[in-house]
């Protein structure tokens, strides 16, 4: 249950999801998570890195083995959400 706490806080999954292509520094993340606030970013970063999830390297912040293991089953649910979200927006259009 853990887990499911820390990933349903607040850009906690777009924090992951934007690291897996690799390596970013603070502002990259910041301005690709629709311009989260710094304090929000912040708070993340630090329980993600906590957690076992991100690291601070030479390039930026990235995802550790376990955090790269992660996304690999998060990955998925993109494709999954689009999906529904489309579905979602159908529904609206046709009431």
């Amino acid at each position: 249950m853990a887990l499911f706490d820390l990933l349903g806080r607040s850009w906690s999954l777009g924090v992951i999801w934007q690291l897996a292509n690799g390596p970013l520094t603070f502002r990259q993340i910041q301005d690709r998570c629709e311009q989260m606030s710094p304090t929000i970013l912040n708070r993340r970063i630090k329980e993600l890195t906590a957690s076992g999830f991100v690291e601070k390297g030479d390039q930026g912040y990235q995802l550790t083995s376990a955090g790269a293991e992660l996304f690999t089953f998060l990955k998925p649910l993109g494709g999954w959400s689009k999906k529904w979200a489309d579905a979602l927006s159908s529904e609206e259009r046709q009431q």
